[in-house]
């Protein structure tokens, strides 16, 4: 089969979906015959009909809608990539990001650090992920960051992609890490803990492992931020889960110990764009960071 022409595809796109190829006509301000003449070559290539007349529409056959779908997706593709080579350098001079409410502060400042060694001004917003998926819809964000994808149905035209993930762990100041340790996750039980608040994704999977492993913690606290969190478990007030690639971070900045991995329960950090192709290079270069953290994170599991 020789290769699909996209001249073709395009008018056989255009017809299919308006029904029609006068319609069309009008629209590309081309003869009908030379339209009708290109679907016609295209049926031909690929040797079977692509429309049936339904009255005076032109209706894609079963094989057609299947073409129609495919036709569609290559020219929001095609769209997207005119919007990225069209767009001026100027526009690239500075990066706004959302970052939902319930991201662990700590690894949003790892996340976001390579960012800072472009000549890119770096501007943040933090809030609800609804919200900021309506201002990245209106292009008042280039991306949002997230523990979730962005949800099927949503009224946001937008792509989600997965940039890093990372088992949990569970972390104390000194003393109470050193209780902790002996006999984990068993030493949990009725042990303070501290736990993530009803919005954040992991809390359920959290909750979920608690109740495999037989433990029921002492949980004496509930904290939408983390950074809030973290300064609790500083003071001794309990334990808290959070993802183990920042285990250096916690040890340096707060003085917490991991007291032990739970390997069943995983957190995914996503990074939602208006484009289904990553192309701004300060989410670029995020991206290539990331998955070198979650190497090392790798790593430091298997050891």
């Amino acid at each position: 089969m020789t290769p699909v022409n996209y001249n073709q595809l395009y008018y056989f796109y255009l017809v299919a979906e308006h029904g029609s190829i006068a319609r069309v006509s009008e629209l590309l301000h081309i003869t009908p015959q030379t339209i009708s003449g290109q679907i016609s070559a295209f049926e031909h290539g690929i040797g079977t009909a692509l429309f049936s007349r339904v009255g005076k529409r032109l209706v894609p056959t079963e094989l057609g809608v299947v073409v129609q779908r495919y036709a569609a997706d290559i020219f929001q593709l095609g769209d997207e990539l005119k919007a990225v080579l069209t767009r001026q350098h100027s526009s690239w001079q500075s990066f706004s990001v959302g970052i939902t409410d319930v991201l662990p502060k700590a690894f949003v400042y790892e996340m976001l650090k390579p960012i800072l060694q472009l000549p890119i001004k770096l501007i943040c917003r933090e809030g609800e992920q609804a919200g900021l998926l309506s201002e990245l819809a209106i292009n008042k964000l280039d991306m949002v960051l997230s523990d979730q994808p962005i949800q099927p149905g949503s009224h946001v035209k937008a792509y989600s992609h997965l940039v890093t993930e990372s088992p949990m762990a569970v972390y104390a100041c000194e003393a109470l890490a050193e209780q902790l340790s002996a006999d984990f996750p068993r030493s949990l039980h009725d042990k303070p803990f501290l736990l993530q608040g009803k919005k954040s994704i992991i809390r359920q999977q959290l909750m979920g492992w608690f109740n495999e492993v037989e433990v029921q913690p002492d949980v004496v606290a509930e904290f939408d931020d983390s950074a809030l969190m973290q300064a609790f478990a500083q003071q001794g007030l309990g334990a808290f889960a959070a993802p183990l690639l920042l285990e250096t971070q916690l040890l340096t900045n707060y003085r917490l110990l991991k007291v032990g991995v739970i390997h069943r329960v995983t957190e995914r950090f996503y990074a939602i764009s208006p484009e289904r192709k990553l192309t701004h290079p300060a989410v670029l270069q995020l991206v290539k960071a990331l998955q070198q953290d979650s190497r090392t994170s790798d790593k430091r599991v298997a050891g």
